[in-house]
């Protein structure tokens, strides 16, 4: 709950909590373990090959009805391990700006 804009505080879970990624037009779903996770991104361990998916942006299904959600963008992969950020509004990063901090759904 850091104000300052840096320094958000992340949660890391001692077993990975099941998650789902998938395409934002919905044509592919892949099974992961969310790992940590902040205001701003999140950490995953993904199960199987990512090979042949397009991860620039995709959407982080928090349950298994796919209620929950957050749309993201691959930062990082680290063999099984990915580093995503969360996109705030109409495919805008929150990059340190001053202003409206929400975005409408």
């Amino acid at each position: 709950m850091a104000e300052d804009g840096k320094g958000a505080e992340r949660v890391t879970f001692s077993r990975g909590y099941d998650v789902c990624i998938m395409a934002i037009d919905g044509t592919w779903r892949r099974d992961c373990k969310l790992n940590a996770i902040s205001d701003t991104d999140a950490v995953l361990t993904v199960e199987g090959s990512i090979q042949g998916l397009n991860l620039k942006e995709f959407f982080l299904l928090l349950s298994s009805t796919g209620l929950a959600y957050r749309r993201c963008e691959l930062v990082r992969v680290n063999g099984a391990e990915m580093d995503i950020q969360f996109l705030r509004g109409k495919n805008r990063k929150k990059r340190g700006s001053a202003g409206g901090h929400d975005a409408a759904a």
